[in-house]
Protein backbone atom coordinates (compact mmCIF):
# COMPACT_ATOMS: atom_id res chain seq x y z
CA UNK A 1 0.00 0.00 0.00
CA UNK A 2 0.90 3.32 -0.82
CA UNK A 3 1.53 5.19 2.99
CA UNK A 4 -0.63 8.08 3.69
CA UNK A 5 0.15 11.42 2.69
CA UNK A 6 -0.42 14.82 4.26
CA UNK A 7 -0.27 18.07 3.26
CA UNK A 8 -1.99 21.65 3.92
CA UNK A 9 -4.48 20.72 0.61
CA UNK A 10 -5.88 18.34 3.00
CA UNK A 11 -5.31 15.50 0.27
CA UNK A 12 -5.25 12.02 0.92
CA UNK A 13 -3.82 9.09 -0.83
CA UNK A 14 -4.47 5.33 -1.09
CA UNK A 15 -3.63 2.64 -3.73
CA UNK A 16 -3.54 -1.03 -4.63
CA UNK A 17 -0.49 -2.17 -6.61
CA UNK A 18 -1.61 -4.22 -9.35
CA UNK A 19 0.71 -4.91 -12.49
CA UNK A 20 3.17 -1.99 -11.35
CA UNK A 21 0.09 0.25 -11.70
CA UNK A 22 -1.74 2.59 -9.26
CA UNK A 23 -4.56 3.97 -8.71
CA UNK A 24 -5.27 7.18 -6.11
CA UNK A 25 -8.69 9.37 -5.19
CA UNK A 26 -8.01 12.72 -3.71
CA UNK A 27 -9.59 15.87 -2.35
CA UNK A 28 -8.73 18.84 -3.90
CA UNK A 29 -8.16 21.89 -1.71
CA UNK A 30 -10.69 24.99 -2.66
CA UNK A 31 -10.63 26.06 -6.01
CA UNK A 32 -11.91 29.38 -6.40
CA UNK A 33 -13.21 31.07 -10.01
CA UNK A 34 -13.52 35.06 -9.41
CA UNK A 35 -16.16 37.37 -11.33
CA UNK A 36 -17.76 40.76 -11.23
CA UNK A 37 -20.64 40.58 -11.03
CA UNK A 38 -23.91 43.08 -9.37
CA UNK A 39 -26.99 42.08 -7.86
CA UNK A 40 -30.36 41.12 -9.19
CA UNK A 41 -31.37 44.66 -10.74
CA UNK A 42 -34.29 43.02 -12.63
CA UNK A 43 -35.03 41.80 -16.16
CA UNK A 44 -32.01 40.71 -18.35
CA UNK A 45 -31.06 43.76 -21.61
CA UNK A 46 -33.16 43.65 -24.72
CA UNK A 47 -32.17 44.86 -27.94
CA UNK A 48 -34.71 46.05 -30.13
CA UNK A 49 -34.56 48.08 -33.79
CA UNK A 50 -37.11 51.17 -33.81
CA UNK A 51 -38.20 53.57 -35.78
CA UNK A 52 -39.06 56.73 -35.03
CA UNK A 53 -42.75 57.92 -34.71
CA UNK A 54 -42.73 61.03 -34.18
CA UNK A 55 -45.10 63.29 -36.39
CA UNK A 56 -43.90 64.34 -39.40
CA UNK A 57 -40.72 62.69 -39.93
CA UNK A 58 -41.74 60.13 -42.25
CA UNK A 59 -41.33 58.67 -45.11
CA UNK A 60 -37.59 59.17 -43.95
CA UNK A 61 -37.07 58.62 -40.44
CA UNK A 62 -34.02 57.70 -37.83
CA UNK A 63 -33.97 54.48 -36.45
CA UNK A 64 -32.25 53.25 -33.48
CA UNK A 65 -31.75 49.91 -31.35
CA UNK A 66 -33.00 50.20 -27.87
CA UNK A 67 -31.21 49.06 -25.31
CA UNK A 68 -32.99 48.38 -22.30
CA UNK A 69 -32.25 45.97 -18.79
CA UNK A 70 -29.39 44.69 -17.20
CA UNK A 71 -26.56 43.49 -18.65
CA UNK A 72 -25.74 39.43 -18.18
CA UNK A 73 -23.10 37.29 -19.20
CA UNK A 74 -25.43 36.07 -22.66
CA UNK A 75 -25.86 39.92 -23.36
CA UNK A 76 -22.94 39.90 -25.77
CA UNK A 77 -24.42 36.69 -27.58
CA UNK A 78 -27.97 38.43 -27.77
CA UNK A 79 -26.63 41.88 -29.21
CA UNK A 80 -24.44 40.08 -31.85
CA UNK A 81 -27.35 37.81 -33.22
CA UNK A 82 -29.37 41.26 -33.54
CA UNK A 83 -26.11 42.80 -35.53
CA UNK A 84 -26.59 39.84 -37.87
CA UNK A 85 -30.14 41.17 -38.54
CA UNK A 86 -28.92 44.76 -39.45
CA UNK A 87 -26.44 43.22 -42.43
CA UNK A 88 -23.84 46.25 -41.70
CA UNK A 89 -26.44 48.98 -41.03
CA UNK A 90 -24.90 51.59 -38.39
CA UNK A 91 -27.60 52.18 -35.88
CA UNK A 92 -27.20 54.16 -32.60
CA UNK A 93 -28.05 52.39 -29.58
CA UNK A 94 -30.08 54.12 -26.57
CA UNK A 95 -29.55 52.40 -23.70
CA UNK A 96 -31.34 52.83 -20.30
CA UNK A 97 -29.27 49.97 -17.93
CA UNK A 98 -28.95 49.57 -14.12
CA UNK A 99 -26.11 47.76 -15.25
CA UNK A 100 -24.65 44.35 -14.18
CA UNK A 101 -21.87 42.02 -15.35
CA UNK A 102 -18.65 43.62 -15.82
CA UNK A 103 -16.70 41.42 -18.30
CA UNK A 104 -20.33 41.30 -20.62
CA UNK A 105 -19.98 44.78 -20.37
CA UNK A 106 -16.58 45.00 -21.73
CA UNK A 107 -17.71 42.98 -24.50
CA UNK A 108 -20.00 44.68 -25.19
CA UNK A 109 -18.47 48.14 -25.48
CA UNK A 110 -15.54 46.15 -28.18
CA UNK A 111 -18.46 45.40 -30.18
CA UNK A 112 -19.89 48.74 -30.19
CA UNK A 113 -16.87 50.07 -31.14
CA UNK A 114 -16.07 47.93 -33.67
CA UNK A 115 -19.20 48.25 -35.52
CA UNK A 116 -18.42 51.71 -35.55
CA UNK A 117 -21.86 52.75 -33.49
CA UNK A 118 -22.74 55.71 -31.85
CA UNK A 119 -25.02 55.46 -28.10
CA UNK A 120 -26.84 57.69 -26.12
CA UNK A 121 -28.59 57.00 -22.37
CA UNK A 122 -32.46 56.96 -23.20
CA UNK A 123 -35.07 55.13 -22.99
CA UNK A 124 -37.71 54.15 -25.97
CA UNK A 125 -41.60 54.50 -25.32
CA UNK A 126 -43.08 52.12 -27.89
CA UNK A 127 -46.44 53.07 -30.19
CA UNK A 128 -48.69 50.30 -29.99
CA UNK A 129 -46.52 46.98 -30.34
CA UNK A 130 -43.31 46.80 -28.00
CA UNK A 131 -40.72 43.60 -27.47
CA UNK A 132 -42.26 42.57 -24.28
CA UNK A 133 -46.01 41.54 -25.89
CA UNK A 134 -46.82 38.71 -27.49
CA UNK A 135 -48.05 37.74 -31.25
CA UNK A 136 -48.06 41.65 -31.33
CA UNK A 137 -45.93 42.07 -34.38
CA UNK A 138 -48.71 40.61 -36.64
CA UNK A 139 -51.00 42.64 -35.72
CA UNK A 140 -48.59 45.69 -36.49
CA UNK A 141 -48.15 44.64 -40.29
CA UNK A 142 -51.34 45.25 -41.00
CA UNK A 143 -50.77 49.02 -40.60
CA UNK A 144 -47.19 49.24 -41.35
CA UNK A 145 -46.47 46.43 -44.04
CA UNK A 146 -42.80 47.83 -44.38
CA UNK A 147 -41.98 46.76 -40.65
CA UNK A 148 -40.75 42.86 -41.61
CA UNK A 149 -38.15 42.09 -38.77
CA UNK A 150 -37.62 45.94 -38.09
CA UNK A 151 -38.44 48.07 -36.79
CA UNK A 152 -40.75 48.64 -33.85
CA UNK A 153 -42.40 52.13 -33.82
CA UNK A 154 -41.21 54.53 -30.93
CA UNK A 155 -40.22 57.75 -29.68
CA UNK A 156 -36.96 58.38 -27.41
CA UNK A 157 -35.96 60.46 -24.78
CA UNK A 158 -33.87 60.89 -21.86
CA UNK A 159 -35.83 61.81 -19.08
CA UNK A 160 -35.08 59.68 -16.25
CA UNK A 161 -32.85 57.33 -18.22
CA UNK A 162 -29.86 55.66 -16.21
CA UNK A 163 -26.58 54.12 -17.40
CA UNK A 164 -25.48 53.08 -14.16
CA UNK A 165 -22.51 50.44 -12.46
CA UNK A 166 -21.09 48.30 -15.51
CA UNK A 167 -23.23 50.26 -17.78
CA UNK A 168 -20.86 52.90 -18.48
CA UNK A 169 -18.21 50.12 -19.75
CA UNK A 170 -20.34 49.24 -22.57
CA UNK A 171 -21.21 53.16 -23.17
CA UNK A 172 -17.88 53.83 -23.22
CA UNK A 173 -17.87 52.05 -26.76
CA UNK A 174 -19.63 54.60 -28.69
CA UNK A 175 -17.94 56.78 -31.47
CA UNK A 176 -20.10 59.37 -30.41
CA UNK A 177 -21.41 58.99 -27.00
CA UNK A 178 -23.82 61.49 -25.38
CA UNK A 179 -26.13 61.60 -22.00
CA UNK A 180 -28.62 64.35 -21.90
CA UNK A 181 -29.31 66.95 -19.49
CA UNK A 182 -32.18 65.02 -17.97
CA UNK A 183 -30.38 61.25 -18.41
CA UNK A 184 -28.00 60.15 -15.42
CA UNK A 185 -24.77 58.20 -15.85
CA UNK A 186 -22.96 56.63 -12.50
CA UNK A 187 -20.53 54.84 -11.41
CA UNK A 188 -19.33 52.64 -8.20
CA UNK A 189 -16.92 50.51 -6.96
CA UNK A 190 -16.99 46.97 -8.38
CA UNK A 191 -18.36 43.75 -6.35
CA UNK A 192 -16.14 40.81 -6.95
CA UNK A 193 -17.91 37.53 -6.44
CA UNK A 194 -15.58 34.55 -5.56
CA UNK A 195 -16.81 31.14 -6.05
CA UNK A 196 -15.47 28.17 -4.33
CA UNK A 197 -15.39 24.08 -5.01
CA UNK A 198 -14.36 20.80 -3.53
CA UNK A 199 -12.79 18.51 -6.11
CA UNK A 200 -12.64 15.07 -5.99
CA UNK A 201 -10.33 13.24 -8.59
CA UNK A 202 -8.57 9.99 -9.02
CA UNK A 203 -4.69 9.87 -10.21
CA UNK A 204 -3.58 6.77 -12.42
CA UNK A 205 0.26 6.38 -12.63
CA UNK A 206 2.95 3.82 -12.47
CA UNK A 207 5.92 2.48 -10.45
CA UNK A 208 9.05 2.57 -12.38
CA UNK A 209 12.25 1.78 -10.34
CA UNK A 210 10.97 3.07 -7.50
CA UNK A 211 9.56 6.18 -8.78
CA UNK A 212 5.97 7.50 -9.49
CA UNK A 213 5.23 8.31 -13.25
CA UNK A 214 1.64 9.61 -13.53
CA UNK A 215 -0.57 8.38 -16.44
CA UNK A 216 -3.88 9.90 -15.77
CA UNK A 217 -6.15 12.75 -13.38
CA UNK A 218 -9.73 12.88 -13.73
CA UNK A 219 -12.04 14.60 -11.88
CA UNK A 220 -14.80 12.32 -10.73
CA UNK A 221 -17.10 14.96 -8.63
CA UNK A 222 -17.34 18.54 -8.03
CA UNK A 223 -19.11 20.40 -4.98
CA UNK A 224 -20.09 23.55 -4.06
CA UNK A 225 -18.18 24.85 -0.72
CA UNK A 226 -19.98 28.45 -0.96
CA UNK A 227 -18.84 31.83 -2.04
CA UNK A 228 -17.87 34.89 -0.90
CA UNK A 229 -18.09 39.15 -1.98
CA UNK A 230 -15.71 41.44 -1.79
CA UNK A 231 -16.10 45.27 -2.81
CA UNK A 232 -12.62 46.59 -3.21
CA UNK A 233 -11.10 46.55 -6.70
CA UNK A 234 -7.78 43.99 -7.11
CA UNK A 235 -4.71 45.20 -9.43
CA UNK A 236 -5.49 42.82 -11.33
CA UNK A 237 -9.35 44.11 -12.16
CA UNK A 238 -8.06 47.59 -11.87
CA UNK A 239 -5.28 47.19 -14.82
CA UNK A 240 -7.70 45.24 -16.83
CA UNK A 241 -10.13 48.09 -16.55
CA UNK A 242 -7.62 50.84 -17.01
CA UNK A 243 -6.45 49.26 -20.12
CA UNK A 244 -9.94 49.04 -21.36
CA UNK A 245 -10.69 52.53 -20.73
CA UNK A 246 -7.54 53.72 -22.74
CA UNK A 247 -8.35 51.61 -25.94
CA UNK A 248 -11.59 53.51 -25.89
CA UNK A 249 -10.45 56.60 -25.21
CA UNK A 250 -11.73 57.42 -21.85
CA UNK A 251 -9.43 59.16 -19.41
CA UNK A 252 -8.86 57.68 -16.31
CA UNK A 253 -10.59 59.84 -14.03
CA UNK A 254 -13.62 57.49 -14.57
CA UNK A 255 -11.69 54.99 -13.02
CA UNK A 256 -10.40 56.72 -10.09
CA UNK A 257 -14.59 58.18 -9.59
CA UNK A 258 -15.08 54.38 -9.68
CA UNK A 259 -12.91 53.29 -6.93
CA UNK A 260 -13.74 56.37 -4.74
CA UNK A 261 -17.37 55.57 -4.59
CA UNK A 262 -18.54 52.51 -2.44
CA UNK A 263 -20.61 49.37 -3.90
CA UNK A 264 -23.50 50.37 -2.23
CA UNK A 265 -24.05 54.01 -3.39
CA UNK A 266 -23.79 55.29 -7.45
CA UNK A 267 -21.80 58.76 -7.68
CA UNK A 268 -23.63 60.70 -10.82
CA UNK A 269 -21.30 62.46 -12.96
CA UNK A 270 -22.29 65.42 -14.03
CA UNK A 271 -21.94 66.77 -17.39
CA UNK A 272 -19.21 68.78 -17.41
CA UNK A 273 -17.20 66.27 -15.65
CA UNK A 274 -17.91 63.37 -18.18
CA UNK A 275 -16.80 65.86 -21.08
CA UNK A 276 -13.79 66.39 -19.40
CA UNK A 277 -12.90 62.78 -18.99
CA UNK A 278 -13.85 61.95 -22.29
CA UNK A 279 -16.67 59.95 -21.37
CA UNK A 280 -18.96 61.79 -23.64
CA UNK A 281 -18.16 63.65 -26.92
CA UNK A 282 -20.11 66.40 -26.36
CA UNK A 283 -22.98 67.86 -24.17
CA UNK A 284 -25.45 66.76 -26.93
CA UNK A 285 -28.70 64.88 -26.14
CA UNK A 286 -29.80 61.94 -27.70
CA UNK A 287 -31.75 64.22 -30.20
CA UNK A 288 -28.59 64.24 -31.95
CA UNK A 289 -29.10 60.78 -33.40
CA UNK A 290 -32.51 60.13 -32.88
CA UNK A 291 -34.78 63.22 -33.40
CA UNK A 292 -36.76 63.67 -36.18
CA UNK A 293 -35.15 66.45 -38.05
CA UNK A 294 -31.91 64.97 -38.19
CA UNK A 295 -32.78 63.36 -41.73
CA UNK A 296 -32.85 66.06 -42.63
CA UNK A 297 -29.70 67.09 -42.44
CA UNK A 298 -26.89 67.11 -45.57
CA UNK A 299 -25.63 64.21 -45.59
CA UNK A 300 -28.21 62.09 -44.27
CA UNK A 301 -27.14 60.05 -41.22
CA UNK A 302 -27.08 56.76 -41.33
CA UNK A 303 -29.76 55.45 -39.13
CA UNK A 304 -32.05 57.09 -41.95
CA UNK A 305 -34.58 54.88 -43.93
CA UNK A 306 -36.98 56.31 -45.78
CA UNK A 307 -40.01 53.89 -46.46
CA UNK A 308 -42.20 54.77 -49.53
CA UNK A 309 -45.60 55.63 -48.70
CA UNK A 310 -47.23 53.23 -51.16
CA UNK A 311 -48.23 50.46 -48.55
CA UNK A 312 -47.43 48.20 -51.52
CA UNK A 313 -44.12 48.83 -51.94
CA UNK A 314 -41.15 47.07 -49.77
CA UNK A 315 -38.38 49.04 -49.57
CA UNK A 316 -34.72 47.16 -50.40
CA UNK A 317 -33.10 45.25 -47.10
CA UNK A 318 -36.70 44.88 -45.36
CA UNK A 319 -38.35 41.14 -45.14
CA UNK A 320 -41.35 41.64 -46.79
CA UNK A 321 -44.94 40.95 -44.77
CA UNK A 322 -47.71 39.28 -47.03
CA UNK A 323 -50.56 41.39 -46.67
CA UNK A 324 -53.71 42.11 -48.60
CA UNK A 325 -54.36 45.12 -50.65
CA UNK A 326 -55.99 47.86 -48.55
CA UNK A 327 -56.46 51.35 -47.91
CA UNK A 328 -53.33 53.09 -47.08
CA UNK A 329 -53.77 53.34 -43.31
CA UNK A 330 -50.97 56.02 -41.55
CA UNK A 331 -48.50 54.94 -39.14
CA UNK A 332 -49.41 55.81 -35.63
CA UNK A 333 -47.58 58.71 -35.54
CA UNK A 334 -46.17 58.64 -31.69
CA UNK A 335 -47.25 56.49 -28.44
CA UNK A 336 -50.71 59.10 -27.99
CA UNK A 337 -52.43 57.55 -25.14
CA UNK A 338 -56.12 58.51 -25.58
CA UNK A 339 -58.10 57.80 -22.25
CA UNK A 340 -61.49 56.96 -22.92
CA UNK A 341 -62.19 56.63 -19.26
CA UNK A 342 -63.74 60.10 -17.46
CA UNK A 343 -60.57 62.21 -15.97
CA UNK A 344 -59.13 60.19 -12.93
CA UNK A 345 -57.11 62.52 -10.33
CA UNK A 346 -54.29 60.00 -8.57
CA UNK A 347 -51.56 61.17 -5.77
CA UNK A 348 -48.02 60.04 -7.67
CA UNK A 349 -44.47 59.66 -5.94
CA UNK A 350 -41.89 60.27 -7.80
CA UNK A 351 -39.68 56.62 -7.82
CA UNK A 352 -36.49 57.21 -9.47
CA UNK A 353 -33.77 55.77 -7.36
CA UNK A 354 -31.83 59.23 -7.34
CA UNK A 355 -34.62 60.78 -5.58
CA UNK A 356 -34.34 59.00 -2.46
CA UNK A 357 -35.28 60.20 0.32
CA UNK A 358 -36.65 63.15 -0.88
CA UNK A 359 -39.03 62.93 -3.95
CA UNK A 360 -41.48 64.91 -5.55
CA UNK A 361 -45.00 64.13 -5.70
CA UNK A 362 -47.57 65.32 -8.33
CA UNK A 363 -51.39 65.00 -9.29
CA UNK A 364 -52.11 62.75 -11.96
CA UNK A 365 -55.14 63.78 -13.98
CA UNK A 366 -55.77 61.42 -17.22
CA UNK A 367 -58.49 60.90 -18.81
CA UNK A 368 -61.44 62.62 -20.57
CA UNK A 369 -62.84 66.13 -18.80
CA UNK A 370 -66.32 65.56 -17.44
CA UNK A 371 -68.92 68.36 -16.05
CA UNK A 372 -68.08 66.52 -11.96
CA UNK A 373 -64.24 66.79 -12.62
CA UNK A 374 -64.18 69.89 -10.80
CA UNK A 375 -65.82 67.86 -8.21
CA UNK A 376 -63.28 65.09 -8.23
CA UNK A 377 -60.46 67.81 -8.30
CA UNK A 378 -61.56 69.17 -5.03
CA UNK A 379 -62.37 66.24 -3.34
CA UNK A 380 -58.93 65.08 -3.58
CA UNK A 381 -57.12 68.53 -3.00
CA UNK A 382 -59.19 68.65 0.32
CA UNK A 383 -57.40 65.27 1.29
CA UNK A 384 -53.44 66.87 1.11
CA UNK A 385 -54.05 69.63 3.75
CA UNK A 386 -53.28 72.45 1.12
CA UNK A 387 -50.00 71.56 0.42
CA UNK A 388 -49.55 72.47 -3.77
CA UNK A 389 -48.62 69.64 -6.08
CA UNK A 390 -48.27 70.28 -9.68
CA UNK A 391 -51.19 68.87 -11.82
CA UNK A 392 -49.83 66.57 -14.48
CA UNK A 393 -52.48 66.46 -17.39
CA UNK A 394 -53.09 63.61 -20.29
CA UNK A 395 -56.37 64.53 -21.99
CA UNK A 396 -58.25 64.36 -25.32
CA UNK A 397 -60.29 67.15 -23.88
CA UNK A 398 -64.34 66.71 -22.78
CA UNK A 399 -66.46 68.88 -21.10
CA UNK A 400 -65.76 72.75 -22.07
CA UNK A 401 -68.08 73.66 -18.63
CA UNK A 402 -66.39 71.15 -16.40
CA UNK A 403 -62.57 72.18 -17.58
CA UNK A 404 -64.00 76.09 -17.06
CA UNK A 405 -64.63 75.04 -13.59
CA UNK A 406 -61.49 72.80 -12.94
CA UNK A 407 -59.11 75.35 -14.35
CA UNK A 408 -60.22 78.01 -11.82
CA UNK A 409 -59.90 75.79 -9.08
CA UNK A 410 -56.64 75.31 -10.26
CA UNK A 411 -55.76 78.70 -10.11
CA UNK A 412 -57.46 79.53 -7.05
CA UNK A 413 -55.23 76.45 -5.14
CA UNK A 414 -51.93 77.99 -7.28
CA UNK A 415 -50.95 75.24 -8.54
CA UNK A 416 -48.58 74.36 -11.33
CA UNK A 417 -49.63 72.43 -14.50
CA UNK A 418 -47.70 70.39 -16.71
CA UNK A 419 -48.55 68.07 -20.33
CA UNK A 420 -47.51 64.44 -19.85
CA UNK A 421 -48.23 61.08 -18.60
CA UNK A 422 -47.66 58.98 -15.62
CA UNK A 423 -45.96 55.78 -16.04
CA UNK A 424 -47.27 53.76 -12.96
CA UNK A 425 -44.64 51.57 -11.67
CA UNK A 426 -46.60 50.13 -8.81
CA UNK A 427 -49.60 48.98 -10.29
CA UNK A 428 -52.18 50.59 -12.54
CA UNK A 429 -54.77 52.75 -10.14
CA UNK A 430 -57.32 51.48 -12.53
CA UNK A 431 -57.37 47.88 -11.58
CA UNK A 432 -59.06 46.44 -8.76
CA UNK A 433 -56.52 44.98 -6.66
CA UNK A 434 -54.06 47.58 -7.27
CA UNK A 435 -54.14 49.78 -3.57
CA UNK A 436 -51.35 52.44 -2.94
CA UNK A 437 -48.63 52.44 -0.12
CA UNK A 438 -49.60 55.33 1.86
CA UNK A 439 -51.99 56.62 -0.43
CA UNK A 440 -49.18 57.38 -2.65
CA UNK A 441 -48.52 55.50 -5.92
CA UNK A 442 -45.44 54.98 -7.27
CA UNK A 443 -44.42 56.47 -10.94
CA UNK A 444 -42.59 58.97 -13.10
CA UNK A 445 -43.47 61.19 -15.64
CA UNK A 446 -42.72 61.43 -19.38
CA UNK A 447 -44.11 63.83 -21.90
CA UNK A 448 -43.48 61.67 -24.80
CA UNK A 449 -46.86 61.16 -26.85
CA UNK A 450 -48.56 62.81 -24.00
CA UNK A 451 -51.81 65.07 -25.70
CA UNK A 452 -53.90 68.06 -24.66
CA UNK A 453 -56.44 68.53 -26.72
CA UNK A 454 -59.95 71.17 -27.46
CA UNK A 455 -60.91 71.65 -23.71
CA UNK A 456 -57.54 70.58 -22.03
CA UNK A 457 -56.09 73.99 -23.25
CA UNK A 458 -58.62 75.68 -21.18
CA UNK A 459 -57.95 73.54 -18.33
CA UNK A 460 -54.24 74.02 -18.55
CA UNK A 461 -54.55 77.80 -19.05
CA UNK A 462 -55.40 78.11 -15.05
CA UNK A 463 -52.29 76.95 -13.37
CA UNK A 464 -49.59 79.45 -12.23
CA UNK A 465 -46.55 77.97 -14.09
CA UNK A 466 -47.58 76.11 -17.33
CA UNK A 467 -45.46 73.80 -19.05
CA UNK A 468 -45.58 71.26 -22.36
CA UNK A 469 -42.42 69.68 -22.89
CA UNK A 470 -41.33 69.45 -26.99
CA UNK A 471 -42.46 66.01 -26.90
CA UNK A 472 -45.59 66.78 -25.88
CA UNK A 473 -49.02 67.28 -28.37
CA UNK A 474 -50.75 70.33 -27.52
CA UNK A 475 -53.73 70.81 -30.05
CA UNK A 476 -56.76 73.24 -30.12
CA UNK A 477 -59.89 74.11 -32.18
CA UNK A 478 -63.48 75.69 -32.01
CA UNK A 479 -65.60 74.55 -29.13
CA UNK A 480 -68.44 76.58 -29.05
CA UNK A 481 -69.34 78.98 -25.70
CA UNK A 482 -67.13 81.79 -27.50
CA UNK A 483 -68.04 84.23 -25.27
CA UNK A 484 -66.99 82.39 -21.84
CA UNK A 485 -64.13 80.80 -22.80
CA UNK A 486 -62.58 84.36 -24.37
CA UNK A 487 -63.70 85.87 -20.43
CA UNK A 488 -61.86 82.91 -18.79
CA UNK A 489 -58.70 83.36 -21.20
CA UNK A 490 -58.75 87.07 -19.95
CA UNK A 491 -59.29 85.75 -16.28
CA UNK A 492 -56.35 83.91 -16.59
CA UNK A 493 -54.02 86.65 -18.54
CA UNK A 494 -53.87 84.78 -21.47
CA UNK A 495 -53.27 86.17 -25.06
CA UNK A 496 -55.69 86.45 -28.09
CA UNK A 497 -54.11 84.82 -29.84
CA UNK A 498 -54.31 81.29 -28.20
CA UNK A 499 -58.13 82.43 -28.48
CA UNK A 500 -57.78 83.23 -32.23
CA UNK A 501 -55.83 79.69 -32.94
CA UNK A 502 -58.83 77.90 -31.17
CA UNK A 503 -61.33 79.86 -33.80
CA UNK A 504 -59.25 79.16 -37.00
CA UNK A 505 -59.65 75.26 -36.12
CA UNK A 506 -62.66 74.13 -37.02
CA UNK A 507 -64.28 71.38 -34.71
CA UNK A 508 -63.45 68.51 -36.97
CA UNK A 509 -59.82 69.50 -37.66
CA UNK A 510 -57.31 70.03 -34.47
CA UNK A 511 -54.63 72.72 -34.92
CA UNK A 512 -51.29 71.57 -32.86
CA UNK A 513 -49.50 74.68 -31.34
CA UNK A 514 -45.67 74.77 -31.53
CA UNK A 515 -43.69 75.59 -28.63
CA UNK A 516 -42.81 78.94 -30.05
CA UNK A 517 -46.89 79.55 -30.62
CA UNK A 518 -47.65 78.07 -27.03
CA UNK A 519 -44.68 80.98 -25.46
CA UNK A 520 -45.88 84.00 -28.27
CA UNK A 521 -49.68 83.32 -27.26
CA UNK A 522 -48.95 83.27 -23.03
CA UNK A 523 -49.90 80.31 -22.81
CA UNK A 524 -47.01 78.39 -21.58
CA UNK A 525 -44.81 80.12 -18.74
CA UNK A 526 -41.61 78.84 -20.09
CA UNK A 527 -39.81 76.16 -22.24
CA UNK A 528 -39.20 73.73 -19.78
CA UNK A 529 -40.97 70.13 -19.78
CA UNK A 530 -42.89 68.49 -16.69
CA UNK A 531 -39.69 67.32 -15.21
CA UNK A 532 -38.95 70.82 -13.98
CA UNK A 533 -42.44 70.21 -11.70
CA UNK A 534 -40.99 66.41 -11.25
CA UNK A 535 -37.84 65.43 -12.25
CA UNK A 536 -35.80 63.63 -9.86
CA UNK A 537 -33.37 66.16 -8.47
CA UNK A 538 -35.66 69.09 -8.48
CA UNK A 539 -35.98 68.44 -4.24
CA UNK A 540 -31.69 68.47 -3.94
CA UNK A 541 -32.86 73.17 -5.24
CA UNK A 542 -32.98 75.61 -2.95
CA UNK A 543 -35.85 76.70 -1.98
CA UNK A 544 -37.13 73.24 -2.24
CA UNK A 545 -40.20 73.30 -3.89
CA UNK A 546 -44.02 72.69 -2.46
CA UNK A 547 -43.99 69.23 -3.70
CA UNK A 548 -41.07 68.00 -2.24
CA UNK A 549 -41.61 65.40 0.88
CA UNK A 550 -39.46 62.94 3.09
CA UNK A 551 -41.73 60.39 3.97
CA UNK A 552 -41.92 59.26 7.70
CA UNK A 553 -41.03 55.37 6.72
CA UNK A 554 -37.56 57.07 5.35
CA UNK A 555 -36.34 58.14 8.19
CA UNK A 556 -37.44 55.57 10.21
CA UNK A 557 -35.37 53.62 7.58
CA UNK A 558 -32.65 55.93 7.49
CA UNK A 559 -32.20 56.21 11.50
CA UNK A 560 -32.25 51.92 12.08
CA UNK A 561 -28.43 51.30 11.56
CA UNK A 562 -27.84 53.72 14.40
CA UNK A 563 -30.32 52.09 17.09
CA UNK A 564 -28.03 48.31 16.32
Amino acid sequence: MIPERRSDSIRWWRGLFRLGLAAAIGLASFVVEAEEEAPDLGPTMRFAVVRSGAPGCEPDCPEWISAEGTIEAGTPALFRRLLKTLDGRQLPIVVNSPGGNVDAAIQLGRMVRKNKLDIAVGTTEFSGCSPEMKNCRDDDSKAAPYLGIAPYLGIAYDSGAICNSACPLMFSGGVRRVVGEWAFLGVHQITTTYHREKLLYRTTYKIVNGKKKVISTKIVSRKNAGSYKTYEMSKAVEKRLSGYLKEMGVEQGVLDVMKATPASDIRQIEPDDMLEMKLVTSLDTLDLLTGKTICQHSPVPANCREIPTDGNAKPTGVAAVEVKPTAPQPVEAAPTSKPEQEMRFVLVRGSNPLCNPDCPEWISAEGTIAADTPDRLRELLDTVGGRRLPVVVNSPGGDVQGALAAGRLIRERRLDVAVARTDFLDCDPGAAACVARDDLHAGLTVDAGAECDAACAVMIAGGVRRLVGASAHFRVHSMGMEEKVRTYLDEMAIGSGLFAAMQSAQYASHRELSQDEMQKFGLTTGPQSVDALTGATICKSSPKPDNCRVLPSANVAAEAPAKL
